[in-house]
């Protein structure tokens, strides 16, 4: 692998580690229902360009995370089709950090296009 791929490897990864759980947070709030890891994963794929894989062995620990900081609640019900599903639901506090982390993400967005076009007084 020569430097620059190792270099771009890096940096998705660092950009991606940055923005999974404002996309999972996104994902759960505009949903009416609970939603189980492989529907998250399928809205993910469905919503990309190929540019933001995410197979369900990263998502669950992005989840765990999320619900125990309390801004996800899971439960776990019986599978017809196999074993049994947890489903996560956004809570109230994850709402609000939604909120906040949106507003945060566009400001960043917002710096970073800013300086990438060259509209800063460097």
């Amino acid at each position: 692998m020569n430097t620059e791929n190792a270099a771009n490897k890096k940096f998705r990864k660092e950009l991606k580690s940055g923005t999974v759980s404002l996309v999972l947070l996104s994902i759960l709030n505009r949903s009416d229902e609970p939603l189980y890891g492989y529907e998250i994963t399928k809205n993910i794929d469905s919503s990309l360009v190929g540019t933001f894989r995410m197979g369900q062995g990263a998502l669950y620990p992005v989840l765990r995370s999320l619900e125990k900081s309390g801004l996800l609640s899971s439960t776990v019900e019986p599978s017809v089709s196999g074993p049994p599903r947890r489903y996560y639901r956004i809570t109230g506090v994850g709402s609000e950090t939604l909120g906040n982390w949106t507003e945060m993400w566009v400001k960043t967005r917002d710096f970073v296009d800013d300086i990438l076009k060259g509209n800063n007084d460097v």
